[in-house]
């Protein structure tokens, strides 16, 4: 039995008419009648009444169309929820970011540009992100430093300034600018769970001629309380500092920037979605570049 002879069946038993049923099949009607014995010989019984021209359906062939009916419902079912699926796998994007802020403030505008979009959006180190992509479990990546890889493009969003945040009543709050020498015996408050950033925060220290002495580790949230308590300073960017309305103050080495990329797989065909979100990534950090800079 196949899907062909039960639509042929079905149009034949709403018109109660062969040659009619031909025409709205567009098959020649020998054709169609064949069809239909065969039908009748698989189910070994009768599934129309001939009444002189017309036909009209047996007890089988009324047993038949209703659930004819009922499969030709479901496969319109499941063709109506594969197409959802797919609009739906067509907006979503994955996208992993080794820091929050990559993408603070971002993400709500571009929502709501594109509401139909589905965001999955995840923190991981760097080699994990680069992994991802490669893998093809994301589409997107954003982290700090720069990478050359031949599988893999890149785009430079930012080169952003860092800076010193200091408690309100450090000692050092009125200079115009610092060198992190000036803070060697102060005790460090740094950002936990980002390897990354740490590891830069480190070499600038050390280039400064000493190893910060780490007090505290901490995320981003407790980082503003520990600060605000005169229990540290910290190297940050200065975007955070703004946006935590912390006391900072510039380096005076110039060369203390952050490099911020966005990744993408090298010859991977995107999806609009994914494309208008690389596109609004790139624009969003070219009109915010104040925001990153001093």
């Amino acid at each position: 039995m196949e899907l062909l002879q039960l639509k042929y069946f079905q149009t034949v038993a709403y018109t109660e008419h062969i040659s009619n049923a031909a025409k709205q099949l567009k098959i020649a009607q020998p054709s169609l009648s064949l069809t239909i014995k065969r039908l009748e010989d698989e189910l070994g019984t009768s599934l129309f009444d001939r009444k002189g021209r017309n036909i009209q359906l047996s007890s089988s062939g009324k047993i038949l169309l209703k659930h004819v009916n009922r499969i030709f419902i479901e496969l319109e079912n499941a063709q109506a929820e594969i197409e959802r699926e797919e609009h739906h796998l067509a907006h979503m994007i994955k996208i992993a970011i080794s820091n929050p802020r990559f993408l603070s403030g971002l993400i709500s505008e571009f929502i709501n540009r594109a509401p139909e979009t589905t965001i999955i959006q995840s923190i991981r180190g760097k080699t994990d992100i680069l992994s991802s992509l490669k893998r093809g479990d994301i589409e997107l990546g954003i982290a700090g430093d720069t990478v050359q890889d031949e599988e893999l493009e890149s785009c430079l969003l930012v080169n952003e300034d860092i800076v010193l945040a200091l408690p309100s009543n450090h000692r050092l709050t009125g200079e115009a600018e610092l060198s992190l020498h000036h803070v060697a015996d102060d005790p460090f408050i740094t950002l936990a769970n980002n390897e990354e950033y740490r590891t830069f925060t480190s070499m600038l220290c050390e280039r400064a001629g000493f190893i910060p002495k780490s007090a505290f580790e901490v995320d981003s949230n407790l980082l503003v309380e520990i600060i605000k308590l005169d229990q540290g300073v910290a190297l940050l960017p200065v975007s955070s500092c703004r946006t935590l309305g912390l006391n900072y103050r510039p380096l005076a080495d110039h060369s203390a920037t952050y490099p911020v990329r966005l990744y993408w797989r090298k010859n991977k065909v995107m999806t609009s979605s994914t494309d208008d979100l690389r596109n609004f990534i790139v624009s969003y950090y070219k009109e915010h570049h104040d925001l990153f800079r001093i």
